[in-house]
């Protein structure tokens, strides 16, 4: 695969350490903020970059600037709970990896947000980069991380329960806490998928970038549809989700 320039690798894009403060946050299906004042109206849509890896590289740097100081903002304002909002971003340079974007912590609990180069290569603006940041930065500020742990935990001793109850053996339970943890992983994580891509797109848009633009993205991935297990909402559900949450932002029903 063709190599980004080293302007991405050479390091870390990150942001200030914060202290600790009480926080409000807004997501689907949450508490909702009393009306604001001032409105934020939905900027154009980015212009293409040209098809090539180098083109979309220069975008990416672009795009982290301005979305860095937002995403710390919109961390310090919307956290669930007293959490780091000093952010790095990373880029994967390894070869032949899929196209993905994941958020993580470090032993210290500062939040990571990684892309990988295809990733990166595949967007075809700069409103596609920034709704795949404010993403996966949303996950951290809304606590999924964890919260996915407590799920799958919660499952897993369910079903190892019901197991022992109804006379299986070790082997039987160990493989019911198995199911459990994969089931409700997996559960809950599409609705957090969604609750991500609320945030995500008003911190996309807080950063003057269009997040319906953004969004169509969803249009050249496969279409997870409505799978039990699957882990991703269907294509239609994230779609409507960056909609309502950029009208709830004009209508100045959020910011």
């Amino acid at each position: 695969m063709n190599r980004f320039p080293a302007l991405i690798l050479a390091g870390l894009l990150a942001l200030g350490a914060c202290a600790p403060m009480p926080m409000d946050v807004a997501a689907p299906g949450g508490p909702v903020p009393a009306p604001v004042a001032t409105r934020v109206t939905l900027p154009p849509a980015a212009a293409p970059h040209q098809g090539t890896p180098d083109a979309a590289a220069r975008t990416f740097v672009q795009v982290m600037r301005r979305m860095e100081p937002v995403v710390r903002e919109e961390c310090l304002l919307r956290r669930t709970r007293p959490i780091s909002c000093d952010f790095t971003f990373v880029v994967d340079d390894r070869p032949n990896q899929e196209p993905n974007a994941f958020q993580t912590v470090d032993r210290n609990g500062r939040p990571i947000v990684g892309f990988t180069l295809s990733l990166i290569a595949q967007t075809r603006n700069a409103d596609e980069i920034a709704f795949v940041v404010g993403h996966e930065a949303a996950h951290h500020i809304l606590n999924h991380l964890d919260r996915r742990s407590g799920a799958a935990s919660a499952a897993a001793v369910v079903l190892g329960t019901l197991a022992s109850a109804y006379g299986g053996d070790a082997s039987a339970i160990e493989r019911a806490q198995q199911i459990g943890a994969t089931v409700g992983s997996r559960y809950y994580s599409r609705e957090w998928e969604l609750e991500a891509d609320y945030l995500g797109s008003i911190i996309a848009l807080n950063a003057g970038f269009n997040p319906i633009n953004g969004a169509r993205l969803f249009e050249r991935i496969p279409d997870p549809g409505n799978h039990i297990l699957g882990t991703h909402p269907s294509r239609a559900q994230r779609i409507a989700q960056v909609s309502r949450a950029v009208r709830d932002v004009e209508t100045g029903r959020i910011r």
